[in-house]
């Protein structure tokens, strides 16, 4: 079965071509990083707009790059939500009119579930069951999989996401968006010494997640040095590596009960906080102490793109779901735990 994966939930538009019998055939990409760094966060009437013109071009790039004519399509997948609703009926209703004209099954794939089976696309990828930390810019989220849709959420940010608190505390330390990139290069000259941050909910059992509060112990700090005349670009660098330590500190903490709690030996880390290097150094420690293993899609599929919503849709899809042609799919909020196996 080939399907073909469109992924427009926010600033990125993603379109994959998954082969059932060949995995991943073409897949592309086009950031509008550049666009929405302008005004400091993605602007949704913009990103909305942004797809429209980049979408069927990147459609045909695919399909060239496959050696594929739209006519050898078995089915096509698209993100349905959560995210931006106009971004989202961008892709639904792209998606669903090539469906009909082709008379081809659709599918509607939350855009979270991509995000967690992303590490299935690797050459070694993890076996059912194990434990996902899902770090996206919106979502902040710990989940037992068992198998497609059989989801357990363990744990979920209770307010800001450590993605969101990522971008707040770079806009008060005058970065650019997106702010994770841009926070972990400021912290990398950081003194680790100097200052400490609190590890949010870290002092109490259970597995949710709570990072407001830290940004605004940040937003204190900043302002301290300010009226203490400190904050140059030293101080600045320290606040950053403060902030990155409390932030993966929480995430490792979390991961470590949750391993222990449901006795598993897999880690998944996906979403776009997943490409941090000083995560990914501290996650590999706690996996070795308990004889455990941590996976991760590779650096292009960390953050949204189209390979992740064809390989989830060409999954579901081989197990007999699909959408009906007429009915439009757009949510911009979509509980994980609503999901279930095909």
């Amino acid at each position: 079965m080939r399907v073909l994966g469109i992924e427009t939930s926010c600033d990125e538009t993603g379109v994959a071509l998954f082969d059932t019998g060949r995995g991943l055939v073409a897949d592309a990409l086009y950031s509008q990083i550049a666009m929405h760094a302008e005004y400091g966060g993605v602007v949704p009437e913009l990103a909305s707009r942004d797809h429209t013109r980049r979408l069927l071009p990147l459609i045909q790039q695919v399909l060239d790059e496959a050696g594929l004519a739209r006519t050898e399509l078995d089915a096509i997948a698209y993100t349905a939500g959560p995210g931006l609703v106009g971004a989202l009926m961008v892709g639904a209703s792209t998606a669903h009119g090539m469906a009909r004209a082709l008379e081809i099954p659709v599918l509607g794939v939350h855009h979270m579930e991509g995000h967690l089976l992303a590490p299935m696309l690797e050459d070694a990828p993890p076996d059912f069951p194990f434990v996902a930390l899902l770090v996206s810019g919106g979502h902040t989220q710990l989940v037992e999989v068992r198998g497609l849709g059989q989801y357990c959420l363990l744990g979920e940010s209770v307010d800001d996401a450590a993605g969101e608190a990522f971008d707040k505390a770079a806009k008060m330390l005058g970065l650019d968006y997106p702010g994770g990139p841009q926070v972990a290069k400021l912290a990398e000259g950081g003194d680790p010494g100097r200052l400490h941050f609190p590890r949010p909910m870290t002092d109490r059992p259970g597995l949710d997640f709570s990072f407001s509060g830290l940004k605004t112990h940040t937003l204190t700090a900043i302002r301290r040095l300010e009226q203490d005349g400190e904050l140059d670009e030293a101080a600045r660098a320290d606040v950053a590596r403060a902030f990155e330590e409390a932030v993966v500190d929480t995430l490792v903490i979390k991961c470590r009960r949750a391993l222990d709690a449901t006795g598993l030996k897999r880690l998944v880390v996906a979403g776009g906080v997943s490409a941090n290097v000083r995560l990914r150094e501290r996650l590999e420690r706690e996996c070795a102490k308990r004889d455990a293993r941590a996976y991760y899609p590779r650096g292009r599929f960390c953050t949204d793109n189209g390979a992740m919503i064809a390989y989830v849709g060409a999954q579901r899809l081989l197990a007999g779901e699909h959408n009906d042609t007429g009915i439009m799919k757009a949510v911009p909020r979509w509980p994980m735990d609503t999901l279930r196996a095909p």
